[in-house]
Order: structure tokens, then C-alpha cells, then sequence
């Protein structure tokens, strides 16, 4: 409050303005660009990368120790125990549910091939798959990073005219064909090799690194999307 001269008070809001919205982080203005929260979402987190790793270890380890149909039956068990876990934690049912499907369908295939080392094989051409379509959309100038942050954002801005925005968009969905890429060619190998322990190395590896180094570009892009084409305060 401020004191005029006829005695009179009034609000410093009404000179000064309202006052910043202060986040989490403490910081004035402090809020995440709605895309990189749905991209981190999807992720599921720091935590996600821990849960798909945990039935990995667990499959390779007991393939290592016991016989196949117990191996199996071991995963997933891991699977439903971590499905259960992350309900009780609060997490979304359609989050929780994407790994231990993924780790029925793995054992599933398991059980009909009678071979350890097709628990890969899903993930190994889903990585050539997502390869195929990522590299797809940056050689038709439609990467699908900037598309998804478009669609985030309204899906009224003309992002592709703005050059810098589309290299932008170009470098980070290039990194991700990049992982997607490399994860394929070197499990590939290992498959063919028949190493089921190298496999299991390689998709811990090359999974919360490799995506951590591309989520970090992806956000990026978002970012100098939203600076170059958001006016500020919207």
C-alpha cells in the first residue's frame, strides 16, 4: 500500500502491475511449454527408463540360472509386480500397462519360437520401424517433432515457413532416427550372433542414454519453436 498526498491509500498493484506468477522452481515466470510436458509424459518420467530396464536385467539373469519356461514365467512376474507397483504409486492406468504388455508379448514370442533371444525381437523392429517413418518425415519436410509440437500448440502455426524453426525440427527428429537407428543395426547383430546376454546389455545401454541425448535436442526444438512463434505472454 502506498500513501498519496490528500491521505488517501492505494494498491501498489495498480502502479506497479500484478505480480509475476512465480513456479515451482521459484523463478518469475517459471512454466513448461505444454509440448515438452506431453513429450515428457510419454517418457513416463525418469522412472519409466527404470521400469523398462528392471524386466530386461531380470530376463537375462534368470536365462543365465534356469530353464526357459521358468525364465518366463520369472519375467513376467516382474512385469505384473511393476504394474502393480506404479498403480499404487498413482500412475495412469494406460502408462503402467505399456510395460507389462510389453513384457507379456515379449514372453509370448519367447514361448512359441523356444528361443531367449527373440525377448528382442519386438523392440528390435520397432527401432527399425520408428527409424524408417522418423528419417520418412524429415525427407518429405515434415518432421515429426515439429508436427507434434504444432499439433500441441493449436496446430495453426505456419512453423514450416520459419527456416530456422524447420532445421530446428529437422536436427532433433534426425536425432532420434539416429537412436532409432543404431539401436537396430547393433541389436540386429547381437540377435543374429545369438547373444541373449549382449542383447540385454545393449537395450539397457542404449536406452536411457540414448533417449536422454535425444529428448534433450526434441526439447530444444520445442523451446526455440515456441520463442520464434509464440508471442510472449500467451
Amino acid at each position: 500500500m502506498t500513501e498519496r498526498q490528500d491521505g488517501t491509500r492505494e494498491d501498489d498493484e495498480a502502479t506497479t502491475g500484478p505480480l509475476p506468477v512465480v513456479g515451482k522452481s521459484g523463478k518469475a515466470g517459471a512454466s513448461k511449454d505444454p509440448a515438452e510436458m506431453t513429450l515428457l509424459e510419454h517418457m513416463g518420467g525418469p522412472m519409466g527408463f527404470v521400469y523398462s530396464a528392471i524386466p530386461v536385467a531380470v530376463f537375462v539373469t534368470a536365462n543365465a540360472f534356469l530353464s526357459l519356461s521358468l525364465t518366463i514365467g520369472i519375467a513376467v512376474g516382474s512385469g505384473l509386480a511393476l504394474f502393480g507397483y506404479r498403480l499404487l504409486r498413482g500412475e495412469r492406468f494406460a502408462q503402467a500397462v505399456g510395460s507389462l504388455l510389453g513384457v507379456a508379448l515379449a514372453s509370448a514370442l519367447v514361448a512359441v519360437t523356444g528361443s531367449a533371444r527373440d525377448f528382442f525381437a519386438i523392440g528390435i523392429w520397432a527401432s527399425l520401424a520408428g527409424f524408417v517413418l522418423t528419417l520418412g518425415t524429415v525427407l518429405a519436410r515434415r518432421p515429426v517433432t515439429g508436427v507434434v509440437w504444432n499439433l500441441v500448440h493449436g496446430g495453426t502455426h505456419d512453423w514450416r515457413a520459419d527456416r530456422p524453426t524447420l532445421r530446428a525440427h529437422d536436427l532433433a527428429t534426425l536425432a532420434a532416427a539416429l537412436v532409432l537407428g543404431s539401436r537396430f543395426a547393433i541389436q540386429q547383430w547381437l540377435y543374429v550372433t545369438e547373444s541373449t546376454a549382449g542383447l540385454g546389455i545393449a537395450r539397457v545401454l542404449m536406452g536411457t542414454p540414448l533417449t536422454i541425448v535425444a529428448a534433450l535436442v526434441v526439447v530444444w526444438a520445442f523451446r526455440r519453436s515456441t520463442k520464434r512463434l509464440i508471442p510472449a505472454g500467451r
